[in-house]
């Protein structure tokens, strides 16, 4: 499995069956607006009895991942593909294929980022060094 989706119910907390709102909540520190907002995406799909979500294990997996990856910088849209394509099948190939397509592109746009970064500092350290030179050369 891909490091998104590398979760195993083994390694949740507890071994429970269900989990309320609030519970996922205060486990993962979100908001339960937040919560709110990803199942509204179409990115978690509670049981309901009643007025009640009910997250069964899979909710909760599928939360852990979203997390995860807004935490690599995708979007939700890619991470919805992503479990979606997790869900579809028994074959992760095409997860997989997905998922590091986004991590390229992230990549790329990161390097970028990184590069227009050191552009802007060394403009700084220009300016810096000019206003100095310019205050030496104005006296006290």
């Amino acid at each position: 499995m891909s490091d998104l989706t590398a979760v195993s119910p083994a390694v949740a907390p507890s071994r429970r069956d269900t989990y309320t709102i609030t519970e996922l909540a205060d486990e993962f520190a979100l908001t339960t607006r937040a919560i709110r907002f990803y199942e509204d995406q179409g990115l978690l799909s509670p049981e309901r009895r009643g007025t009640r979500r009910i997250y069964t294990l899979r909710e909760r997996v599928r939360l852990k991942l979203i997390l995860r990856g807004k935490r690599l910088g995708m979007s939700l849209a890619d991470i919805a593909e992503i479990l979606d394509l997790y869900d579809v099948g028994d074959s992760e190939r095409p997860q997989l294929l997905k998922f590091l397509e986004v991590l390229a592109a992230r990549r790329t746009l990161l390097e970028q980022q990184r590069e227009d970064i050191d552009v802007v500092l060394e403009e700084i350290t220009a300016i810096e060094k000019d206003c100095r030179r310019r205050l030496r050369s104005a006296g006290p």
